[in-house]
């Protein structure tokens, strides 16, 4: 039988042994605990990520083959709407997505493209274009080209800025023939959402914003 000091090491050491494993315990529970909410944190920013290079890379290929020029301009300048549009509670007209087309008759290329893109695959859109009322920038206007509805908070947006010359005809049917200046000095029935800013061969900028989020 060993002596009581040995004992008293035997308990002492049990102790500190059973010490070990219960602060072992406690880290590896708060460390499984703080995993979780970060891993879907990340998962969600990638998600996003994807989304915005997704929408930046359609803004910039749809610019780039006329596409977005096309669908920007496809306004009715009599009734002030684009092309099949809908007034929305302020009176003004925008587009959306309805019937198995989608975005198709109303925006053309640009809007086949939408629904490959994005709404078949259950991701909303959103497009706004924002543009001045002076050339002296001081107040933006945005007028509504597309709306899906109200954006979740984890929408992601993209933006690209066209330039309109002062000789850009409307791509509306029936005003092809109809041009930014002849509208401007009122030789064309109508008016264009946004006003003449610029000098000489070029018109206005427009800035397209577009918000995506998974339906």
């Amino acid at each position: 039988m060993g002596s009581p000091n040995d004992r008293g090491q035997a308990h002492t050491l049990e102790a500190f042994a059973a010490a070990i494993l219960l602060v072992a315990g406690l880290t590896f529970a708060l460390q499984a605990t703080a995993v979780t909410p970060l891993s879907a944190s990340t998962s969600n920013q990638h998600i996003e990520n994807q989304e915005r290079a997704v929408a930046t890379d359609f803004l910039t290929t749809s610019a780039e083959n006329g596409d977005l020029t096309a669908a920007i301009l496809r306004w009715d300048p009599e009734n002030e709407t684009f092309v099949d549009s809908p007034p929305d509670v302020d009176g003004e007209g925008y587009t959306q997505a309805r019937g198995p087309n989608g975005f198709d008759a109303a925006l053309g290329p640009f809007g086949e493209s939408l629904n490959r893109t994005f709404v078949e695959r259950s991701i909303a859109v959103n497009v706004e274009l924002r543009h001045y009322n002076t050339s002296a920038r001081t107040e933006r206007n945005v007028t509504s080209l597309v709306d899906m509805g109200e954006p979740s908070n984890n929408a992601v947006t993209a933006t690209r800025t066209v330039a309109l010359p002062d000789d850009a005809n409307l791509t509306a049917p029936n005003y092809t023939d109809t041009t930014l200046r002849g509208l401007a000095d009122g030789t064309d029935p109508g008016a264009f959402y946004a006003t003449e800013t610029a000098s000489g061969p070029l018109f206005t900028h427009v800035e397209v914003r577009m918000i995506v989020w998974r339906m």
